[in-house]
C-alpha cells in the first residue's frame, strides 16, 4: 500500500519556498519547470523551446507532441496548469491537470478517481457499519434473536454505580437515633453490673502485705513479753494454760485472715512457741 501511494501522483505534491513569496501570472510557468518538481517532463515542447531561449510562446501552437499551458489563473493563490498532447494548431488532447494552491503543487484528479474514492469511502462506511451492528446483535436457543448497544450497557451500568454509591453514601452519613443511643448506654450499665472489672493480682499484693504486718507486729510483741518470764523462771501452771490458749488462739485468728488465693511463698509462717522446761515437781 506504501508503494502504491507513492507512485500514485495524486498522493503526492510539490513547492519551493524560495519562490512563493514571489509568484504571479508570468512566472508560474518558470516555477512550474523547476527540475525537482516531479508533474514536469523533460521531453516536452516547453523545454525544448527553453533550452532554444526563445519566449514566444506561440510558437507551442505550431509544433506537436507533449506541452504545458497555464488554463486559469486567480491571483495570488490559485493557478491552473493543464498537460495536452498537441496534434495540430487546432486539435489537442488534454492528459492531466494541476493546480497551484498557495505555492503546493498538487495533480487533479479526474473525474473517474473521484467517483472511486467516493464509491470506496461509502462501501467502506457501510462495511464498517454492518460489522458494528452485528457486534450488536445476540442470539440464545431459549430467547431468540435481541438487540443490545453499548449506549444501553454504558446506561446500565452508570445507574448500577449510582445505586451503590447512593448506598453507601447512606451507611456512612446516617447517625443512630437518641432512641439506639439510650438503649446502648443502659445495655452497658447491665454488663458492667454483671461482671465487675477485676484487678490484676499485681495490685492485690500489697493490701495483703499491708494487712500482715499488724498480726506479724502482734506476734513479735508477745514473743517478746513471753522472754521475761522464762528468765525469771517464777510462774504456776494456771499462768501456763493461760499462755497455751492465748497462742492458739492468735494461730487461728491468722490462719482465717490470710487467703486462699496466695501463694505458700508469700504467707508469714509463725514460729512454734518455745517450750519452757518444767521445774516442779
Amino acid at each position: 500500500m506504501a508503494d502504491q501511494s507513492k507512485d500514485n501522483p495524486l498522493h503526492i505534491s510539490w513547492h519551493d519556498s524560495m519562490w512563493v513569496p514571489h509568484l504571479n501570472s508570468t512566472n508560474i510557468m518558470e516555477y512550474f519547470g523547476e527540475r525537482t518538481n516531479p508533474f514536469y517532463s523533460r521531453d516536452c515542447n516547453n523545454e525544448f523551446i527553453k533550452m532554444q531561449q526563445n519566449t514566444r510562446v506561440d510558437q507551442l501552437t505550431h509544433m506537436q507532441g507533449v506541452e504545458y499551458m497555464l488554463l486559469h489563473t486567480q491571483e495570488p493563490i490559485l493557478y491552473i496548469i493543464r498537460k495536452q498532447q498537441r496534434f495540430s494548431p487546432t486539435q489537442v488532447n488534454p492528459l492531466a491537470n494541476y493546480h497551484i494552491i498557495g505555492g503546493q503543487v498538487f495533480q487533479t484528479p479526474d473525474l473517474g478517481s473521484v467517483i472511486n474514492s467516493r464509491v470506496l469511502a461509502a462501501v467502506s462506511n457501510l462495511t464498517s457499519a454492518f460489522t458494528e451492528m452485528q457486534s450488536f446483535s445476540h442470539y440464545h436457543p431459549s430467547r431468540g434473536y435481541w438487540w443490545q448497544f453499548r449506549n444501553q450497557l454504558e446506561q446500565a451500568e452508570q445507574q448500577k454505580k449510582d445505586k451503590e454509591k447512593k448506598v453507601g453514601q447512606g451507611r456512612r452519613v446516617d447517625p443512630g437515633s437518641a432512641f439506639q443511643r439510650r438503649r446502648v448506654d443502659s445495655l452497658l450499665e447491665d454488663l458492667h453490673a454483671k461482671f465487675p472489672y477485676k484487678f490484676p493480682n499485681q495490685a492485690q499484693q500489697p493490701a495483703q502485705q499491708s494487712a500482715q504486718q499488724p498480726a506479724q507486729q502482734q506476734s513479735q510483741q508477745q514473743q517478746q513479753s513471753q522472754q521475761p518470764t522464762q528468765q525469771d523462771g517464777v510462774k504456776t501452771d494456771d499462768t501456763k494454760a493461760d499462755i497455751k490458749t492465748d497462742i492458739k488462739t492468735e494461730v487461728k485468728v491468722e490462719v482465717k485472715t490470710e487467703p486462699s488465693s496466695q501463694p505458700v511463698t508469700q504467707r508469714s509462717v509463725k514460729p512454734p512457741p518455745e517450750k519452757r522446761q518444767r521445774t516442779g515437781p
